[in-house]
């Protein structure tokens, strides 16, 4: 396969997730890292951009001019991925579709359920890709769990616990750091903090793991530091489409958690628990048995978490090796679309944009059960209702 082209908006100098992304677009070989807006400040993205090797007159100023650079070339970008604010990832996300793009946007997606269900018509009108990086979705053995309950070793799924809770945020001296105070600001975050950044990789685990979506939910926010607007803690309830409760906890001022990703699914035949701080190990235990440790890399598990294996066994399996499953799938499914063939089956697991919608009415949900003292509300949005 010849080496598709790649953007990137946003993730410029000192970002922390832009690293990440270039790390894991260019760990196959299978994207050329073509063109860029970097940063808010043209200039200082520019000449970012060009320590990159990107090409200056493919080093753009903003996504504007990206955007008007690259969609009459001949060579233009396959992908473009977006890494900006939240506030701005629907304008851009749209103006690209529009344009014939495949995107793949940072999550949340959009900052209103409204805006997440015009993109996923707009990216089914136009026919293209429109991903959206849940990329924790992409470990080996996040894929194995997944194939796990799709061909029934756990039976019917009864229980999931799913939670995301780390301790970063937690100095309330730290409350004005620019890095910190954006994402409790709604002008920048949107109607919620916490769960909007973290607590939807953990529902979007839960419901990737289990095959079930989100239906009902009741929630509980906190702000443990008073001066936020937007919460730094949550508890949720979650009824799910296929009958299992799903308990969620997330959390910015859990001192001593790290990153905090978690998620246990308990079913009529065993339970399954895999942490995403220590991600090449997989506890599967069977009803009236003993507990299994499947180790990532062993080999013959699902094709899945096979396929999505990157380093020999015993070898620590990192977060940009997940996000670079993403890419992976992305560069099956773009070249797939560009030729006219059927994509690998297993290389269509990527998160979509009614991942996005999906998770994008489970905040606003959220927030307005918070606001009722937790009275259970629909966590569908409307057009899936």
């Amino acid at each position: 396969m010849a080496r598709l082209n790649w953007g990137m908006i946003g993730g410029g100098e000192g970002s922390q997730i832009g690293p990440a992304h270039r790390i894991s677009a260019g760990l196959d070989g299978k994207f050329n890292f073509a063109a860029s807006a970097l940063d808010i400040d043209a200039a200082k993205g520019k000449a970012f951009a060009q320590t990159l090797g990107i090409e200056g007159d493919r080093a753009y100023g903003d996504w504007r001019e990206m955007l008007a650079g690259e969609k009459d070339r001949a060579d233009r970008v396959d992908l473009v991925t977006i890494a900006t604010p939240n506030s701005t990832h629907f304008e851009i996300a749209k103006a690209f579709t529009e344009e014939g793009f495949h995107v793949l946007c940072e999550k949340p997606m959009t900052m209103t359920v409204a805006e997440a269900e015009e993109l996923v018509k707009l990216a089914e009108a136009k026919g293209t890709i429109l991903a959206v990086n849940y990329g924790y979705s992409g470990y080996s053995l996040v894929r194995h769990m997944r194939a796990m309950v799709a061909r029934g070793d756990l039976g019917k799924v009864r229980l999931i616990k799913a939670e995301f809770a780390h301790g970063f945020h937690a100095d309330e001296a730290d409350a004005d750091n620019p890095r910190v105070r954006w994402r409790y600001d709604p002008d920048l975050a949107g109607v919620s903090a916490q769960f909007a950044d973290c607590g939807i990789h953990a529902l979007h685990m839960a419901s990737y793991v289990s095959g079930q979506e989100a239906e009902t939910l009741s929630a509980d926010f906190a702000s443990g530091i008073p001066s936020r607007t937007l919460e730094d803690d949550a508890m949720l309830n979650i009824k799910m489409s296929g009958g299992a409760r799903c308990r969620l906890w997330t959390s910015s001022i859990a001192i001593g958690r790290m990153h905090g990703l978690n998620i246990q699914v308990f079913g009529e035949r065993g339970g399954l628990r895999w942490a995403q701080e220590q991600p090449n190990q997989l506890f599967w235990t069977p009803l009236n048995g003993r507990t299994e440790i499947i180790e990532r890399g062993a080999g013959n598990l699902s094709p899945e978490a096979d396929r999505a294996s990157r380093v020999t066994i015993g070898h620590a399996e990192g977060m940009p090796l997940a996000f670079a499953n993403i890419y992976l799938d992305l560069a099956e499914a773009i070249s797939a679309h560009k030729h006219g063939r059927t994509a690998d089956s297993a290389a269509t697991q990527y998160p979509k944009a009614i991942d996005g919608l999906r998770s994008m009415a489970a905040i606003v949900a959220a927030v307005d059960s918070a606001k009722q003292q937790g009275v259970w509300v629909d966590a569908r949005p409307p057009m899936l209702r």
